[in-house]
């Protein structure tokens, strides 16, 4: 147990936590540090590889870095069939309930045999190797099955959030040339139905690559079906053709997996790709050691598989460690703001990890809702997507974990594909800082010309060494690969946000550096939700920001130039919303529109969103010398 020396506010893990934990703390960063590559081998050598890798890390093409060269395996075959021969065949995999109270549990036997059933069903529609799947679901276990059996034939899943609306849709089903998209009738969400399919149908009418539609009834409700392209899931499961047999694809370690797509600071949202090899021992990895995860546990992480978290953290990583995950279709707080603690009473939950954004909007009812539950199951509790404020940190941990469970505060990106800046269980807790890298891993804080900065002061966050579940480039972009990840610091990972470290060498994440938002834990481009502005016809320019939110962190502002011919008015303005979220869905709705006659601009002709924002806040915009006016 570390020394308590430590300055601050510091919470120390128990002997009960440090005894329970997977791993020695002090042995695993020893051996990390000492033998960085000997690390990651031997954890994977605890996955199955159908043929061994020869090499483990191959750095000569810098920075496109490959792992566990020559290696072959499968992540599906890793997920399921690995447990097939072992007790954990009939144990539960994956326990889900709908909004509307539906339910459903799957086995570890189950769960494979769907999987293999819509691993055929795909081949029968012509998806080979390669080929690109886009996935557009609520949180329904058939979207597991889907990124699971495309995985299972080598076909590369895109899933897109169900969240996003139709612009973002066609895009990304564009960007990726999907041959097939598999998407529901609709899904639940706050009693009201999204129209996912209505959705799909429309981004359709623009995407010429689409050959089949495949698609889950969840609401049942009336929907449009095309002839000749779109199909019931639950039709094309009852064929002959998706039987319980098939025969897992080899994969190399280095084929890809999946794309998603992340904001970046220019309009195009980027295919973030990762592979099969190193993102599986990554994930494996880290939710072993971080959530120090046994056979007997529940873990619920109440992301939706639409982002990263989702992939990495409902999907595989649990699967993996052949554990039970946990995965609710709803809101937090549907019905009742009771909801997510009568299921963690319901289903004996023992781990929970979710966004602060969840946490501040649930505090906000106060402690009766969750005192009306028995909450002794939990064991662990995390956090993600942004940093937490300590005020929080202290209402989940005392509320929710009754003072018995330690918080794990991660830090990574979809980049990154899994945990980079975390404590894991023996590691003493500072409230908002995600205390230090994970073993082996070198983090740095560098000011402007890439000089380290001094203890408590700001700078950019570098990532100094490679790491297996890194994104291999961006999907057929490598040029832009490498200017925006490695072209500031070479040789370093640029993550894109700020950070300072203090003196104990505990990391502190302040926010994103570059034209990002993070909104409830989602990364949303300024250029994004501009364009969408901008594409309504009564707007001739826009500028978006983001202003700090106690619940949100961050809620849009955007300010507005409009046409000649269109005057100011509350009408519009609701209007001008109204439109954004049809365009990037509701997440990306402005909290409020300003109707202005100018934006601040530099010369070269860039919005200078900081002077809106200063303004917004009432502070000073600092230099405004390159003002074009």
């Amino acid at each position: 147990m570390a020394e308590k020396t430590l300055s601050g506010d510091v919470y120390y893990p128990t002997e009960e936590v440090i005894n329970h934990a997977n791993a020695n703390c002090e042995e695993l960063y020893s051996s990390a540090e000492n033998d960085y590559e000997g690390f990651w081998a031997k954890e994977a050598e605890n996955l199955l590889w159908f043929d061994k890798w020869d090499k483990v890390l191959d750095d000569s093409n810098k920075p496109f870095f490959k792992w566990f060269i020559n290696g072959k395996t499968n992540i599906c075959y890793n997920c399921l069939d690995v447990h097939l021969n072992t007790p954990h065949r009939n144990k539960l995999a994956l326990i889900w309930e709908g909004e509307n109270g539906d339910f459903r549990t799957y086995s570890y036997f189950a769960l494979h045999r769907e999987v293999n059933k819509f691993a055929n069903v795909l081949k029968s529609l012509g998806i080979q190797k390669g080929e690109r799947v886009t996935i557009y679901m609520g949180r329904v276990p058939e979207l597991a099955i889907a990124m699971l059996a495309c995985a299972r034939i080598g076909a590369i899943h895109s899933v897109v959030y169900g969240g996003f609306s139709v612009e973002a849709l066609h895009e990304r089903i564009d960007d990726s040339q999907s041959k097939v998209l598999i998407t529901a009738d609709g899904a639940y969400q706050r009693g009201k139905i999204v129209e996912l399919k209505k959705i799909s149908d429309e981004a359709l009418q623009r995407a010429a690559t689409v050959e089949s539609v495949v698609v889950v009834k969840r609401t049942g409700h009336e929907i449009n079906m095309e002839p000749g392209r779109d199909m019931w899931y639950h039709d094309l499961m009852a064929l002959p053709i998706a039987n319980n047999s098939h025969n897992v694809e080899i994969m190399d370690a280095e084929d890809p997996l999946f794309l998603l797509y992340t904001s970046g600071t220019t309009g195009k949202p980027k295919a973030i790709l990762h592979v099969h090899g190193g993102y599986m021992v990554g994930i494996y990895s880290t939710l072993k050691y971080v959530f120090d995860i046994h056979e007997d546990d529940r873990f619920w992480c109440a992301a939706d598989p639409g982002w990263i978290t989702g992939h990495s953290y409902i999907v595989y990583g649990p699967l993996l460690n052949g554990a039970t995950s946990f995965m609710y279709e709803g809101a937090p707080t549907f019905p009742y703001p009771s909801r997510w603690w009568q299921m963690i009473e319901k289903y004996g939950i023992n781990i929970l990890y979710t966004a602060p954004t969840a946490i501040r909007g649930l505090m906000r009812y106060g402690e009766a809702w969750p005192n009306r539950h028995d909450l002794s199951s939990l064991r662990l509790l995390g956090t993600v997507g942004e940093p937490i404020n300590p005020e929080a940190w202290r209402w989940y941990y005392k509320v929710i974990g009754g003072e018995r469970c330690p918080i794990m505060d991660t830090w990574w990106q979809t980049e990154t594909g899994m945990f980079m800046i975390t404590p894991m269980p023996c590691v003493p807790l500072k409230p908002g800082s995600g205390t230090k890298p994970f073993p082996g891993l070198k983090v740095d804080i560098l000011d402007e010309e890439g000089n380290p900065v001094k203890p408590n002061e700001e700078g950019f966050l570098v990532i100094k060494t490679p790491w297996p579940a890194m994104l291999r480039t961006i999907w057929n972009d490598p040029d832009r690969y490498i200017e925006q990840y490695w072209g500031k610091y070479p040789g370093m990972y640029l993550t894109g946000d700020s950070a300072k470290r203090d003196e104990d060498g505990y990391y502190w994440i302040i926010g994103r550096v570059d034209d990002v938002l993070k909104v409830s834990g989602y990364r949303l481009g300024t250029a994004e939700i501009e364009s969408a502005l901008v594409s309504h016809p009564a707007v001739a320019e826009a500028a978006a920001i983001g202003l700090p939110h106690e619940v949100k962190g961050n809620a849009i502002h955007a300010y507005v130039i409009l046409r000649t011919g269109h005057s100011k008015s509350d009408k519009l303005i609701e209007e001008l919303r109204q439109h954004v979220g049809h365009e990037m869905g509701p997440i990306a709705k402005p909290e409020h529109i300003e109707i202005v006659d100018s934006l601040p601009k530099t010369r070269s002709g860039k919005i200078m969103r900081r002077v809106l924002k200063a303004k917004a806040l009432g502070v000073d915009p600092g230099n405004i010398s390159t003002l074009a006016e």
